[in-house]
């Protein structure tokens, strides 16, 4: 019988955190201070988070132990088994092998509680009492409140108010393990009721929520503030993930000549993809894809800049690829895509041409997620659908060129309460949102006085 899962024993499972900030070829460019301009201090970042999680942020140590507490419940689903996609591979015709590491199995129903886990535990241990955070689809949402729970800390979600009319469930989840979720832009705050002003019928977005997760946090000295994407520590975290990945593929006697996995922030393709960047740099031969929403193509449109992470304009400025702070996506279903920057350490290897980016329209996403659905059972969240339908594009590659790949995605959760999603594929509601180039204009023309960095790139239009 054919082997379908490779599990690790949980003996086996990483101790340490890989830190990709010690091996890439170009340094990172620095935060900046949004009114100074000069690059970001600890003490500059300390209203917003815990000192420990600024010196990871910071650290370009290449492996962070992972405390005994975040170990103990990280093995409440971990490791997560790696999956052989035969059924897929027969349904396409394709010579290539696919794998897909399942993060759908933790109780979140996805990889967000790899990092979430760890902040709320980093904080616990710093004396903050409350957590408050943003959250897309509500994927990061829920994980935070779950793991804020583990460790008795209250927690308040601000989610994008497109995700919160289309996912109820998702703040039913999260009220279930404690927290409080409020629709994004809210009155509860200063950016909530500016961005009302402008817009009473405002369907919210990312860069909206973080503003209002951030101005919470800074106005009380027991709260601080929690990202679910983007920053270094972040994409630190989920690395146990490509961690376990190559072990796995060692055991199944495979290695990937293709890596994907979706992106909106950074953190799931991260958390899959740098471990094997890390074997790139080291002279292997693979390609790494980050598949993104043309309604919100940061990578492939967007330019390579210095943007705040958020709409008001309160967090530092980040190098990366941005379609500008004032970016307010269509409203398609893959919520937690639809952000208008991109991981500073996954901008960076962009620029150094060590993964790529592609952009793929809706409609053809939801296709290559039923296709799963159908052929390995799994219902796909509608942002890990990118990276399946990338997957089926490089399958269908190899049987046209013949060739014998091996393709690794990242299945980044389930979408068992994304249903309302698959609805309206079925009833023909859903259609595609390309990116006009005169909309992308528009969005950059508010970062054009911001400063560049050394190596900055202008938009892809």
């Amino acid at each position: 019988m054919e082997v379908k899962k490779i599990f690790l024993p949980e003996s086996e499972m990483p101790r340490q955190w890989y830190n990709i900030m010690a091996d890439m070829p170009t340094p990172m460019e620095p935060p900046l201070h949004p009114g100074t301009g000069q690059p970001v201090g600890p003490d500059d970042l300390a209203p917003i988070f815990p000192m420990n999680l600024i010196e990871q942020e910071v650290s370009t140590q290449r492996w962070i132990d992972i405390p005994e507490g975040v170990l103990e419940k990280y093995l409440i689903w971990r490791p997560t088994p790696l999956y052989r996609a035969y059924n897929l591979e027969k349904f396409l015709g394709t010579p290539a092998k696919i794998y897909y590491k399942n993060e759908g199995v933790s109780p979140a129903g996805s990889h967000k509680p790899n990092t979430a886990i760890a902040q709320a535990y980093y904080n616990k241990v710093a004396g903050t009492k409350r957590i408050t955070t943003e959250t897309g689809a509500g994927q990061w949402g829920s994980a935070l409140s779950m793991c804020c729970s583990f460790f008795g800390l209250e927690c308040k979600v601000f989610m994008v108010r497109i995700s919160f009319n289309h996912k109820p469930y998702r703040k039913l989840m999260m009220q279930t393990w404690g927290a409080n979720c409020v629709a994004s832009p809210s009155t509860e705050t200063a950016a909530g009721r500016q961005i009302l002003a402008q817009d009473p019928d405002s369907p919210g977005s990312l860069g909206i929520a973080i503003s209002e997760a951030v101005e919470a946090a800074v106005g009380d000295k027991d709260t601080k503030y929690a990202l679910g994407s983007v920053l270094n520590h972040v994409m630190l975290h989920q690395t146990i993930n490509g961690l376990e990945t190559q072990k796995q593929m060692a055991i199944a006697g495979d290695y990937p000549d293709v890596v994907i996995g979706c992106a909106g922030g950074g953190s799931n393709f991260a958390g899959n993809c740098l471990p094997f960047v890390c074997d790139k740099i080291h002279g292997k031969d693979i390609d790494i894809i980050g598949v993104e929403p043309s309604s919100c193509p940061t990578m492939t449109a967007g330019p390579f800049a210095y943007d705040f992470g958020d709409t008001v304009q309160m967090t530092p400025l980040l190098p990366m690829h941005t379609l500008g702070h004032n970016f307010i996506p269509a409203p398609i279903h893959a919520g937690g895509l639809r952000y208008h920057g991109m991981a500073p350490i996954i901008s960076q290897l962009l620029v150094d041409k060590l993964i790529r980016a592609e952009a793929i329209h809706q409609m053809e996403t939801f296709q290559a997620g039923v296709t799963f659905a159908r052929t390995e059972g799994f219902i796909s969240a509608p942002e890990c659908n990118h990276a399946i339908a990338m997957t089926i594009r490089e399958a269908l590659k190899a049987k046209e060129e013949g060739k014998e790949k091996v393709i690794l995605f990242n299945w980044s959760g389930h979408g068992l309460v994304d249903m309302a999603a698959y609805q309206a594929y079925f009833e023909g509601k859903l259609s595609d949102y390309p990116l006009p180039a005169e909309e992308i204009k528009r969005a950059l023309e508010d970062i054009a006085p911001l400063p560049k960095p050394r190596q900055y790139q202008p938009p892809h239009l």
